[in-house]
């Protein structure tokens, strides 16, 4: 007698389920329109409220550059077939508007966008700016562009390197 009540409730539980879907159907969600263009911050005409300097170790690493090889090629400069490790100013702009990463800081040298801290740095740098009361502001640190050698008959991709301390421990 139990087992045919089991039966009969897993029946009506199947058919109510079935109704369900058949008279509900999942309609996919449409995804939101994308931008024409790619989004790229735009560096502000303000002068860096603090140099940051890590005594010349270049620890931190940008991310992103694949979007920005070109323009890290011609920051680069000539440099042959040995890698490069030019020298330029960063400015470190915490970008408040990003779509895709709420506290994300962009990068630029010489005054073009190069790519971003990660997501972790980003934190970091964003708490000790609120910490030095410049929170939001941009500040800046020396910084090379390096790589683009030549490795098995191949250039190296160029990366970022920023004097300023290890801000992910």
């Amino acid at each position: 007698m139990e087992l045919a009540i089991s039966l009969l409730i897993i029946a009506v539980t199947g058919l109510v389920v079935y109704a369900i879907i058949k008279t509900n159907p999942a309609k996919p969600m449409p995804l939101p329109a994308r931008p024409a263009t790619p989004y790229e911050p735009q560096l502000p005409d303000v002068a860096p409220a603090l140099h940051w300097s890590d005594d010349g170790r270049f620890l931190v690493e940008v991310v992103n550059e694949s979007r920005y090889q070109a323009t890290l090629k011609a920051l680069a400069g000539d440099h042959g077939d040995a890698p490069a490790a030019t020298p330029y100013l960063a400015t470190l702009v915490p970008d408040d508007v990003n779509p895709y990463e709420s506290a994300a800081v962009a990068v630029f040298l010489n005054g073009r966008m190069t790519g971003y801290l990660s997501p972790k740095a980003s934190l970091t740098l964003r708490a000790l700016l609120k910490h030095k009361d410049i929170e939001g502001q941009v500040t800046s640190c020396d910084a090379q562009v390096r790589g683009g050698g030549v490795w098995q008959s191949g250039h190296l991709a160029y990366v970022v390197v920023l004097d300023i301390e290890q801000l992910e421990k």
